[in-house]
């Protein structure tokens, strides 16, 4: 749509109302009306915490290197506030890669390339997402998807967000819980008009 005049077709032998017709319009426009367009999960998630990590410049691309060059597909990061010159560091990666992951933590502990004092492993999370391009516009996601997984007693883990899209890790055997939680929120079950 060069111009993104919106176009609506109507029926002459149907009474006018506000959602007669088809709306022919932008895809964004339609995006954009809806804060969340949809729920993605996934299930086979582990969350590996590095605890007391030096503080230093660097030290992200220390661990994140050896964990790229050893095809780990890391996903959601959080680093959390420095006390004393040490931090934990947390991310996310597909279950079937967690021994690659401490192996090549391992390995770099012991080239001395990066210090901590525990990698604690839990393989029994699953990764849920609300996303939507008209969270740009919309306020108040975080806090309405935060409230439907409250409600259904799901702890978060993990919390990540982006311009489109909001993650939580939570344990795996409240996911489908989630998922249903989270399309009752916003609505996604009912059909456009």
């Amino acid at each position: 749509m060069r111009y993104k005049v919106k176009l609506r077709v109507l029926s002459s032998f149907e009474e006018l109302t506000d959602e007669a017709g088809t709306l022919v319009c932008d895809e964004e426009d339609i995006m954009e009306s809806n804060a969340v367009a949809g729920v993605a999960y996934s299930r086979d998630e582990a969350k590996m915490t590095l605890t007391s990590v030096a503080d230093r410049p660097g030290i992200a691309a220390a661990i994140f290197g050896p964990l790229a060059e050893a095809g780990v597909n890391v996903d959601m990061i959080v680093q959390n506030i420095s006390e004393e010159g040490r931090t934990d560091m947390t991310f996310s990666c597909p279950n079937d890669q967690v021994l690659r992951a401490e192996r090549a933590m391992a390995e770099a502990k012991a080239r001395g390339d990066i210090s901590f004092d525990d990698l604690v492993t839990d393989q029994g999370v699953a990764k849920v997402s609300v996303v939507g391009i008209g969270m740009r516009s919309h306020a108040g996601v975080a806090a309405q998807m935060f409230k439907a997984l409250a409600a259904e007693n799901v702890n978060i883990k993990v919390i990540t967000t982006s311009e489109i899209k909001i993650s939580v890790l939570i344990d795996r055997k409240y996911m489908e819980l989630a998922v249903q939680a989270l399309h009752d929120a916003f609505g996604l079950e009912k059909t456009a008009a």
